[in-house]
């Protein structure tokens, strides 16, 4: 048998600081993982949460203006709370551009950020957004600053994309790829014009024509600079993925009671179970309910038809509209057990679905208070 999930045990738990949001698009993820903080600020903790969604929805509903690479404090947390909670939305580039300025001298450090290539990677290379993802967390972290971080995540499957994505920035970055290109920069113009005279010059020939001779003079003077902080990523980022996998760090998958959102879940959990990653439970969001779950969709059709023959059309519509949800409650139920006969050690609570959009602090609130009930 399925249990609850008990959120505000897992939010008030001093050893939970890291949680992370992941499910697919639509499903009202960031609105979950905002309202979680929300709740765990003022119930007494200290947290920001950061996003990865390009979406703006977050900041709106806290308040803020805009969202940006820097924690930005949230107003109007409960007077009677000693909690804080600070909003911001993740920067890819000046992520990037950060480690850049960490790492590297002020002259090495110059030539990287001005590197086309390196303009071109740090804002839309593959796996790049999340990798950023991981090391603004392990920042966050690192600083011991905060009781709590909550962590939304992009949408659809590459919600988990940030599992993978060091290894293959790593891969990238350290690959056969990146030491065809370094040869003839660490070689010097005499080895290379003898190496293309060997296996060399059919690959770089080829990338030449594929990329273009300047395309692939950016990529060897980006290598070139960034060559001494190549183990730098890859170390950085295997801290953080053990951290995700620490006891203080919890994953909350968040789906809709849709089968497209439970499929997605259910690869989630899959996959979490596959890397070891400690999964608290499974948020079902926009559940439908009803104040008369007595009254069966057949009955309210049936009392529907007579009450049509006597011109009653007005009660007839509201029993049609009622044997409608009642028709939706019983495929929500069907999809639910369905997931749940599968994963049934995972945890869930339900959340129904709300009358208008989430806006502020007070539907937030809702929110929350909805996760606890």
């Amino acid at each position: 048998m399925t249990t609850s999930l008990d959120i505000d045990a897992l939010i008030d738990d001093p050893q939970t600081r890291i949680l992370v949001c992941c499910g697919s698009g639509g499903v009202g993820k960031t609105t979950t993982a905002a309202a979680l903080a929300l709740r765990a600020a003022e119930r007494g903790r200290r947290v920001v949460v950061l996003t990865i969604d390009p979406a703006r929805r977050l900041a709106q509903s806290m308040g803020l203006t805009e969202l940006d690479n820097v924690p930005r404090p949230v107003a109007g947390i409960g007077a009677d709370s000693d909690g804080e909670l600070h909003a911001m939305m993740l920067d890819m580039k000046r992520t990037f551009d950060e480690i850049v300025l960490e790492h590297a001298s002020g002259d090495k450090a110059a030539q990287i950020l001005d590197n086309p290539f390196y303009q071109s990677l740090s804002s839309s290379f593959s796996g790049t957004q999340e990798y950023m993802a991981m090391e603004k967390l392990g920042q966050l972290r690192a600083t011991d600053e905060w009781d709590l971080v909550v962590v939304d995540t992009p949408p659809s499957r590459s919600a988990l994309d940030f599992l993978d994505a060091p290894k293959r920035l790593g891969n990238f970055l350290d690959g056969r790829f990146i030491r065809i290109l370094m040869a003839p920069v660490k070689a010097g113009s005499r080895t290379y014009m003898k190496a293309l005279s060997f296996g060399v010059s059919t690959v770089t020939n080829v990338m030449m024509r594929v990329l273009g001779a300047g395309f692939l003079r950016d990529v060897q003077t980006f290598v070139a600079a960034l060559d001494t902080m190549f183990g730098g990523f890859r170390e950085r980022a295997d801290t953080t993925y053990e951290l995700l996998k620490a006891p203080g760090t919890a994953f909350l998958v968040v789906a809709a009671p849709e089968p497209d959102a439970l499929r997605e879940a259910s690869y989630f959990v899959d996959r979490l179970s596959t890397e070891g990653m400690p999964l608290a439970g499974l948020v079902l969001n926009r559940v439908h309910r009803t104040a008369a779950p007595e009254l069966s969709a057949a009955r309210s059709l049936a009392a529907a038809e007579d009450l049509e023959e006597r011109d009653e059309s007005v009660t007839a519509t509201l029993l049609r509209l009622h044997a409608d949800r009642m028709l939706v409650l019983a495929r929500e139920k069907r999809l639910r057990e369905r997931f749940t006969s599968v994963h049934a050690a995972v945890p869930v609570v339900e959340v129904p679905v709300q009358p208008t959009d989430v806006h502020d602090l007070d539907g937030l609130r809702s929110i929350g208070a909805a996760l606890a009930a």
